[in-house]
């Protein structure tokens, strides 16, 4: 018997709702190709690590043509406060592959303290609160089955996390675990102790900049995910840019996609990004590829001006 895509989906649905704790797709956090702008949803440290406030806007595509693939959206907000060691921000974001989908609603905060001439520590603290639904009355199965017959609703799953942001005005690290809690998403009408539950990742970033010439710069970047019972995720980006407006450049994802980035900066304080992914796992005879437009803008929600020279003088 042949399988098309919507039956492919739903298996691969069912296994990461149903497997619990040793889910070989424990993997559940939403992923992000240029996620060296969009620290904040992983790092509450990133908050009022940079000269101004942003605005940035996500949307993702994923594996695109697969029945049931995943769609994210994300909307952030980062700054720092006159006068004070402290950056704040939030996030807004929603996730969504076949019949299951995600909404969180997350603060952050930041300490920023100088550890040397170059270098600032921001040790960030992120809370919020995440609604996760199941539509399993909306599949279609090939028999009857008890399980199917109620949707799954956790309409209030909070929780916190921790992050270290280390930076200067070309170098970056940061180290965070953006949800300490693993909530679990349970029935009640089922005789098994949970179906799922939201499994604690780990997140280790780095970047560097080189000023080639006064024309050109080069930025390279690294993100390790690493979450348990599941293959730990390593991305490499690197991107040439023609003076601070284009930004051209390709990432690969190790063992399981590479593709290109653009960004370009219509004005100073606003910044446009486009990406494609190809993929080279299982799963690359069933879809075209993902896409993830990416928009920024500069926004002071505070007057304030900030380095990390006088930061040390404080």
């Amino acid at each position: 018997m042949r399988l098309n895509k919507k039956i492919a989906i739903l298996v691969f649905v069912l296994l990461a709702t149903l497997a619990g704790s040793k889910s070989a797709f424990a993997q559940q956090d939403p992923m992000y190709t240029q996620y060296m702008d969009n620290l904040l949803v992983v790092n509450p440290g990133y908050a009022g690590s940079q000269e101004v406030g942003s605005v940035l806007l996500v949307a993702r595509s994923q594996w695109v043509s697969f029945d049931g693939a995943p769609a994210t959206r994300s909307f952030a907000y980062n700054t720092s406060v006159e006068n004070k060691k402290i950056g704040i921000g939030f996030s807004i974001m929603s996730d969504k592959i076949g019949p299951l989908k995600q909404t969180g609603v997350y603060f952050d905060y930041s300490y920023l303290l100088p550890v040397s001439e170059k270098f600032t520590l921001a040790m960030g603290l992120k809370g919020g609160v995440s609604f996760y639904r199941a539509s399993l009355t909306e599949l279609e199965t090939i028999s009857p089955d008890p399980i199917f017959d109620n949707d799954i609703y956790e309409n209030f799953l909070p929780n916190v996390g921790v992050g270290f942001y280390l930076f200067s005005d070309d170098t970056y690290f940061g180290l965070s675990v953006p949800k300490l809690i693993e909530n679990k998403i349970t029935r009640e009408n089922l005789s098994i102790e949970y179906i799922n539950k939201q499994q604690m990742h780990v997140y280790f970033v780095g970047g560097h900049r080189f000023d080639l010439n006064a024309d050109y710069q080069l930025k390279t970047s690294t993100l390790v995910k690493w979450v348990q019972n599941a293959p730990v995720a390593f991305d490499l980006t690197a991107l040439a840019g023609f003076r601070e407006r284009v930004w051209i450049g390709a990432f690969y994802r190790f063992n399981d996609a590479y593709g290109i980035i653009a960004q370009f900066k219509p004005s100073p304080k606003m910044t446009i990004g486009y990406s494609y992914d190809l993929t080279i796992s299982e799963l690359n005879g069933f879809n075209n590829g993902s896409h993830e437009i990416m928009f920024s803008y500069d926004l002071d929600l505070f007057s304030r001006s900030r380095s990390t020279e006088s930061l040390s003088e404080k």
